[in-house]
């Protein structure tokens, strides 16, 4: 088991309930990371579906208020369980306190029409990339190896758009589907790229996240190989902003999308 494993992990109490530990190296600016919030949730959920066959294929968080370091309650509910499709939900709770609320669909694979408009972009390669530049530092970058391709953060550009190759600095372990939500928030965000960090005060917290999981699995992705992130954003209103992001291998199967709505601010 790595750090990564461990630090999400779980431990079933009955009931649909797990015991879990928020651990504070995986902190940004005011708490935990949301795609190490998301990880916990998602194995909590796997783990209540107990269907290997059955998938996560959409899975959404919903960040109430920013966990704290110690231990924390996972209360997992199967909402439904049909022929090939269970819908569950999630809590995560501290202190009588919500944390984050998650609402995810697993599924086993269907027969049905097969086509992919879709092709990984044409990056430099990990081995030639540069490591991800940080201008302070925050816990949860030293979890990650990370190379950048697109960006940089803090440069003004044409349009929002970040991103580029990473993989766990420490020991892989297997490709799980924990951490490929982890990876979709595991990035500096694009609006970054627009608007400098000196100008967004507390940061950009992720009001909510959804994570739709493309591949079959296990995913093609050697567990010590990279996957190439990417993430846009568009459109910046009212102190909010979204942002869509892609998950690939290196060979070119697309892992997941995501989009998330975040504050400004």
């Amino acid at each position: 088991m790595n750090r990564f494993q461990s630090d999400t992990a779980v431990e079933a109490l009955g009931g649909g309930r797990f015991a879990a530990h928020i651990d504070r190296g995986w902190w940004i600016v005011r708490g935990p990371n949301g795609g190490y919030v998301a990880a916990i949730l998602l194995r909590a959920l796997r783990a209540a579906v107990a269907d290997p066959a059955r998938l996560p294929r959409s899975f959404t968080v919903h960040y109430t208020s920013p966990p704290v370091e110690g231990p924390a309650e996972v209360a997992t509910k199967l909402e439904r369980v049909g022929r090939t499709v269970t819908t569950a939900t999630a809590r995560l709770e501290q202190g009588g306190k919500l944390r984050a609320l998650a609402l995810a669909a697993f599924g086993t694979p269907r027969t049905g029409p097969h086509f992919a408009n879709w092709t990984r972009p044409e990056v430099t390669l990990p081995e030639r990339a540069e490591p991800l530049a940080t201008t302070f530092p925050i816990p949860m970058r030293e979890r990650f190896e990370s190379r950048a391709v697109f960006g940089p953060p803090g440069a003004a550009a044409p349009e929002a758009v970040t991103g580029g190759w990473i993989r766990l600095r420490e020991d892989p372990g297997p490709v799980e589907p924990e951490l490929i939500a982890a990876y979709t928030d595991a990035w500096p965000p694009a609006v970054f790229s627009q608007v400098p960090r000196t100008e967004l005060g507390s940061g950009v917290p992720t009001v909510d996240l959804t994570v739709h999981f493309r591949a079959a699995w296990p995913a093609d992705l050697d567990p010590s190989d990279f996957a190439l992130v990417v993430f846009r954003s568009r459109l910046a209103r009212d102190g909010f902003v979204e942002e869509d992001g892609e998950v690939w291998t290196r060979s070119g199967v697309l892992l997941a999308q995501s989009r998330q709505l975040a504050l400004l601010g």
